[in-house]
């Protein structure tokens, strides 16, 4: 049977097991909107998007201290393709990390924003989520709430 590697200590990690309580963040200890933005850009180099040419990264910073990256991935039935911010999610749900904030970002630095399906896709963690973007006018940090209002919940 497989065995999953160790996990390795880092900082967010060690105030995560000091403070016993699931899901806590110590928010000293988050990554800058730059930093976040920055990681996001140098992801996005690994996207599969040979339609497109559009590559976008994400990061999806965990309650356990964890960065989760994820890239879009194109597919030539459009409908099955899937978006960098979903990615990261998913990569943050199976490593057992609670994501508190995302950054997206595009490997050719042009501003973007979370689509539609991403933003519906990151309500499913709360409206108070943060999600860290480049506006044309510079970046942005905004509650999933603020980016999706009225936004559509089974259990609101």
């Amino acid at each position: 049977m497989l065995e999953a590697s160790p996990r390795p200590r880092t900082p967010h990690r060690e105030a995560f097991a000091a403070s016993r309580r699931p899901w806590t963040v110590i928010l000293k200890d988050l990554l800058s909107p730059e930093a976040l933005l920055e990681r996001a850009r140098a992801v996005a180099a690994r996207a599969h998007a040979p339609h497109s040419g559009l590559r976008v990264g994400a990061v999806a910073e965990g309650a356990r201290g964890g960065l989760h990256d994820g890239v879009n991935v194109e597919s030539s039935s459009y409908g099955v393709s899937l978006c960098a911010e979903r990615a990261a999610l998913a990569r943050a749900v199976t490593e057992d990390d609670r994501p508190v904030r995302v950054a997206v970002a595009r490997a050719d630095g042009a501003p973007i924003a979370p689509c539609g399906a991403c933003r519906q896709a990151l309500a499913e963690f709360g409206l108070g989520l943060r999600v860290v973007y480049l506006t044309p006018s510079g970046p942005a940090e905004r509650t999933v709430g603020e980016l999706l209002p009225d936004a559509f919940l089974m259990d609101p």
